[in-house]
């Protein structure tokens, strides 16, 4: 049986006041008179239905257009421009580049908030001081954090760059590691909950507390949440500073970058967390055995990604095709009932890529910069030089093919294992880079010895060739089984290099499939796709994209050239998040 009589967190800062005032109102809050009023004259926010919108009347037309439909999980083309309303916006993840790094998730903490505030919203991003980080200053700003049991004080650095207001919680015992932000040689860190519960405690006091450029962000402030590490903030924020009266303006926003990685607990640290017992609901879980997860008690469990998608104001993903999957059970890996009671709320937002460090124009790593108008002379320098650099016999009349990914079941590299021999029995050359399983590195090992005059495997990671790859192929494989947004493919077709991709999730939304658009009269077609994730709907794309190649010069070109033309650039998704702002800006606060 759980207890639910907790001992309530009490978040402290010993900076500008008291302890006991860190929850007290420091800044200009909503006039009472925008609150809902109840029959005996007292403003409350309980008495209103969750989520229900106070939407003016001349709003109401506008708005119509933007409902979204159960099969339309984008933001439309009516995103905001620059010029509307300007917020102040909170990320807040486990890693951010380039300070830290595991994946995906670091880039876009990067590249999002740099073209959010070139668009004039003033942008904090917060994360873990994993490192002694030169470029980040002690701030002196500390806050006590009551959690397990005791009080934890931590403290804020601070790096201004590319007009984003980079903030690094401070707590060696807790993030100043060897290895990754998650783990090490031995497997995850045991105290994974309570360091990433730590972070989302503290970020929340940052925008109260830290007088960046003079002055607080204070508490009109939009929280974007990314992933189950961050996920508990929209639970706190609406369960220990709203009933306080503190962020009444404040809205809460989960991005969802991968679902598979929910956070989940043992049920009794439910009592470590500093919420009161009726917000276990919105947390408790009970494990479906398909998802393979490790179970406590039975198969319960505190689920933070759970408590996200109920408790904030609005869900993002990172494509409408993932926000379309992941409200089916066979994508929802059992959020998909809750994902479909908050359809409402939910929409998918292709991320971008960074130009400065993935353009054909700019790259230092490749062997030739081109751009639409030197594009073949460049194309055939990059390629020249991969095949020379991995020991290939230089030959521009056979399709160059590449791979670049982790490798692991969802990126799918051993489908290609699977169709390696037959890949090998065509007139082509393949080169493949990736790190991860071992029977897999094995595999791409193999694939190497034994087709000697047309294989290179590259086992491990290097950005250069990673570049080189993306430059040189014809080419590129993602047989990925999911992929909530992907951004190779972006890479690749940035550089003139069509996909070969298994349509699922940002996938599907980006590689449009050529046979399909050829057969409809259309020219849009920027690579080949696939509809089942096995070897023969791999081998089946492969062998259309290689008839191109062999057969229809001027139409492979032709797709090259339109996936280049491609628009992948951070300023779309920026202003489709600012639609998402707006819209959280319209909606009622979660409060319980």
């Amino acid at each position: 049986m759980i207890s639910l009589n907790l001992k309530t967190v009490s978040v402290k800062t010993n900076v500008t006041s008291p302890p006991s005032q860190s929850l007290v109102p420091r800044y200009p809050r909503p006039s009472i008179a925008t609150l809902p009023f109840s029959s005996d004259g007292k403003a409350t926010l309980t008495s209103v239905p969750r989520h229900r919108s106070r939407i003016l009347a001349a709003e109401v037309q506008e708005l119509e257009t933007s409902e979204i439909e159960i099969d339309d999980f984008s933001v439309g083309a009516d995103a905001e421009e620059s010029g509307g309303e300007k917020h102040s916006i909170v990320f807040v993840a486990s890693e951010v580049a380039p300070w830290s790094k595991t994946g995906g998730l670091a880039d876009v903490m990067n590249s999002l908030p740099s073209s959010l505030s070139r668009r004039g919203h003033r942008v904090m991003v917060i994360a873990p001081r994993y490192g002694q980080y030169e470029d980040a200053v002690d701030t002196g700003i500390k806050a006590n954090i009551w959690l397990w049991g005791s009080t934890h004080e931590v403290g804020f650095y601070h790096c201004y760059k590319n007009g984003v207001d980079f903030v690094f919680v401070d707590h060696p015992g807790s993030f100043l590691r060897m290895g990754t932000p998650y783990g090490d040689a031995n497997g995850e860190f045991g105290d994974n909950q309570f360091r990433f519960t730590l972070l989302s405690y503290a970020a929340l006091e940052a925008p109260l507390q830290i007088p960046l450029g003079g002055f607080p962000y204070g508490d009109e402030v939009v929280f974007v949440a990314n992933d189950w590490h961050t996920a508990l903030i929209p639970t706190v924020l609406a369960a220990k500073y709203r009933s306080a009266g503190v962020y009444l303006g404040a809205r809460s926003v989960l991005a969802i970058h991968n679902l598979f990685h929910q956070g989940c607990f043992p049920p009794d640290t439910f009592n470590q967390l500093g919420l009161d017992g009726r917000w276990y609901n919105s947390m408790g879980w009970q494990f479906m055995e398909r998802a393979h997860m490790a179970c406590y008690s039975y198969g319960h469990a505190v689920n933070y990604m759970k408590a996200g998608l109920v408790n904030a104001d609005r869900v993002v993903t990172v494509s409408p095709g993932y926000a379309y999957e992941i409200a089916t059970p066979e994508g929802g890996w059992g959020m998909d009932g809750i994902i479909r009671e908050r359809q409402y709320v939910l929409n998918g937002i292709l991320n971008g890529i960074e130009p400065s460090e993935w353009s054909p124009q700019e790259d230092v790593h490749i062997a030739q910069n081109y751009d639409e108008d030197t594009f073949e002379e460049g194309k055939a320098a990059c390629k020249a030089a991969l095949q020379e650099s991995m020991g290939l016999p230089v030959r521009p009349e056979v399709p160059l093919i590449g791979f670049v990914g982790r490798l692991d079941d969802q990126k799918g590299a051993d489908l290609i294992l699977g169709a390696m021999e037959w890949l090998a029995s065509q007139d082509v050359q393949v080169v493949l880079l990736g790190t991860g399983r071992k029977d897999l590195e094995d595999g791409f090992k193999w694939a190497e010895s034994s087709f000697r005059d047309k294989v290179r495997a590259y086992v491990g990671f290097n950005v250069a060739v990673s570049h080189q790859i993306t430059a040189g192929a014809d080419l590129l494989m993602m047989p990925s089984r999911f992929e909530p947004c992907g951004l190779n493919q972006l890479y690749a077709m940035a550089y003139g290099t069509p996909v070969i991709a298994h349509e699922t999730g940002g996938l599907k939304d980006t590689v449009l499939d050529v046979a399909y658009h050829d057969s409809i009269g259309s020219r849009a077609g920027t690579g080949w796709t696939f509809q089942n994730a096995d070897v023969a709907g791999l081998k089946h794309a492969l062998g259309m994209a290689l008839h191109c190649f062999w057969n229809d010069k001027e139409r492979f070109r032709d797709v090259q050239l339109t996936a280049m033309r491609r628009d992948s650039t951070w300023e779309t998704a920026a202003a489709n998040y600012e639609q998402i702002f707006a819209w959280a800006k319209i909606d009622l606060p979660v409060t319980g």
